[in-house]
């Protein structure tokens, strides 16, 4: 392996292969738009008419939680930073317990479409704003980059048109969103999961007899120190540990399956409440296996390349292009399957996209259209929703340009994604969990998690940790026919996304930056939720939330966690508050009447709460 490795090129078969992901993509959407009367309400279009079962919604939240960024980016964490990225392994169990026994008993009985239409329903519709405006600015920021990122790394590695790719996802997926609603996005999903799947399955079964077994592979990796995967070092500075993974990871990814629109709508489409329970415990096997699939696939990227780094040596410009460069290594002579791996880093983009532009319609037209038209038919909010699928369609596409002119600011935009999703979950948490929180501490709580969060985060992009912090482990260059000096290169970094190398280091350092600002960055949205969570807690109490009269359907009581075991004292009743009677409207569930919330009259209000 002394010689560089020289590596294929993307030809006339990969292009085909991408092009007939696109096609069936686009033709599930098809189907859907017509299937059972087509969309003929926006309860069709938004969610799938509540009559989805487990599997598919499982295999659909896998699938959006795999974008392009995890494909490309989660086998690279585990090549600069070994094996202790597999502990997320407890931190999916953690976040789906907590996903499927808090936050979704409470989202399911209220029938809401629109997480943010709890926060009205709990506080008041100020709340309710601030929550809707912050989701859909994070989330056109966010996906613009989830298409831009991975259009330049494999563009820069296969040749890939860079521009021809970014459009093309984004029209297929605004093309299928709008035309087929939530049902093409999750079915879709389930065939992007299976692409996905077959992409990383092929490159470890090429990895592994190329490199001559599994047992070579784990050796180099054991040998290069890649096994570190039981790190029980306590301090919250070092960017990964099994505490900082499983606390911080915890709080990281609640707030993403908790109480995020993209998901938590999806789980809200299923038929009863059991189903809506079941499809977050398949996907957890799902979450599993991309971990062990992403585990494997950096081990194998080590042991080809031991002792030749391509980044160091300059072979690719960033780390996210190393898996695309092992593809074209590994796969010469084999026409179709770099496509293969394009089909399934790109299954990801669209997944993810395809479930934002859904999420982004929802509350769109639950949050900021249908309280303003209340005279609107259901005809016409399925039109409404189709519509704004096309504009955030658009929006996604015009955030990709953009992404292409920010450079270094890409890690930024990604890291900051995550921090406002930790002051969301504290707010969701004090709603739900806490009887006395009122409008009060519910603001001035999120406002100072936001704070706090933002602080940190920012700070962290300007000064950003040390090495001696990041722990990145070594790669050799040895091997390799060239002059060029590993050591010169910058080995810190701060998440596993694409990075711009940081120009920091000539800064002098306080200890400031050195503690405060070097957390590990998982721990960002730890502080964002507890600092919301522990202020609103305080302020409700000085501003006398323990007063007010909470109904109990807006908080998680005892009846939500004994309502599991009702299925073993009754045969024929369905883990479900109620067999929901969709068109009339229920008394316990006024949502699905098609009057916006079926709550006329917000006089009866104390405080944001009903009395």
């Amino acid at each position: 392996m002394g010689a560089p490795h020289a590596i294929g090129s993307f030809g006339v078969w990969d292009y085909v292969v991408f092009a007939g992901m696109l096609l069936v993509s686009a033709t599930i959407g098809i189907y859907y738009a017509f299937a059972g009367g087509g969309q003929q309400t926006s309860k069709d279009f938004l969610l799938g008419g509540r009559r989805m079962t487990a599997v598919p919604v499982a295999l659909s939240l896998t699938a959006s939680f795999m974008s392009a960024v995890t494909v490309l980016g989660a086998p690279v964490e585990v090549y600069r930073f070994g094996g202790v990225y597999c502990m997320f392994a407890f931190t999916y169990l953690l976040v789906v317990v907590l996903s499927a026994e808090v936050f979704l008993p409470v989202f399911y009985k209220l029938g809401i479409t629109s997480t943010y239409e709890y926060l009205e329903l709990r506080f008041n519709r100020a709340i309710r704003l601030c929550g809707t405006v912050i989701f859909i600015v994070q989330t056109i920021l966010y996906t613009g980059i989830v298409i831009y990122a991975p259009a330049l790394a494999l563009n820069q590695v296969t040749g890939l048109d860079r521009w021809g790719a970014v459009v093309a996802t984004g029209v297929v997926c605004t093309f299928y969103c709008t035309l087929g609603g939530l049902k093409a996005v999750v079915w879709t999903d389930v065939f992007q999961i299976g692409i996905m799947v077959a992409g990383f399955a092929s490159v470890i079964i090429r990895a592994v007899v190329i490199q001559g077994g599994v047992e070579r592979i784990l050796n180099d990796a054991y040998n290069g120190g890649r096994l570190n995967i039981w790190n029980f070092n306590p301090n919250p500075l070092q960017r990964h540990t099994f505490w900082t993974i499983v606390i911080g990871g915890t709080f990281t990814w609640t707030s993403i399956y908790g109480v995020n629109q993209s998901q938590v709508q999806r789980y809200s489409a299923c038929k009863s409440r059991f189903q809506a329970k079941l499809s977050l415990y398949i996907n957890l096997l799902g979450l599993w296996t991309i971990a062990v699939c992403a585990m494997f696939c950096g081990l194998s990227l080590y042991s080809r390349y031991l002792d030749c780094d391509p980044w160091t040596s300059k072979k690719v410009s960033a780390e996210d292009q190393l898996l695309p460069y092992l593809v074209l290594d590994i796969f010469q002579g084999y026409p179709g399957v770099p496509g293969l791996f394009v089909a399934c880093a790109y299954s990801g983009t669209l997944s993810t996209v395809s479930s934002s532009i859904n999420a982004l319609a929802a509350v769109t037209v639950e949050d900021l259209i249908k309280p303003c038209f209340r005279s609107l038919s259901e005809r016409s909010l399925s039109w409404v929703s189709q519509g704004m699928s096309v504009l955030y369609g658009v929006l996604c596409i015009g955030m990709a340009v953009l992404a292409s002119l920010m450079g270094g600011l890409l890690q930024a935009a990604l890291s900051i994604f995550g921090m406002i999703g930790g002051p969301l979950l504290g707010l969701f948490s004090l709603g739900i969990l806490v009887p006395f929180a009122n409008s009060v501490g519910a603001f001035v709580g999120l406002l100072t998690g936001f704070m706090m969060s933002l602080w940190i985060g920012i700070g962290a992009q300007l000064y950003p940790p040390l090495p001696e912090r990041t722990m990145p482990l070594y790669l050799a260059t040895y091997g390799c026919n060239s002059t060029y000096n590993a050591t010169d290169v910058e080995t810190a970094t701060e998440i596993p996304f694409p990075t711009g190398a940081s120009q920091t280091h000539s800064v002098e350092r306080t200890p400031l930056m050195d503690n405060w600002y070097s957390l590990s960055y998982l721990y960002f949205s730890t502080v964002g939720t507890l600092t919301t969570f522990l202020v609103g807690m305080l302020l409700s109490i000085a501003t006398g939330g323990r007063k007010q009269n909470v109904d109990p359907k807006f908080l998680l009581t005892k009846e939500d966690f004994l309502s599991n075991f009702e299925m073993f004292k009754k045969k024929d009743h369905v883990l479900s508050y109620k067999s929901h009677p969709v068109e009339e409207g229920g008394t316990d569930n006024p949502a699905f009447n098609h009057v916006e919330l079926g709550f006329t009259d917000h006089s009866g209000k104390a405080g944001g709460t009903r009395l």
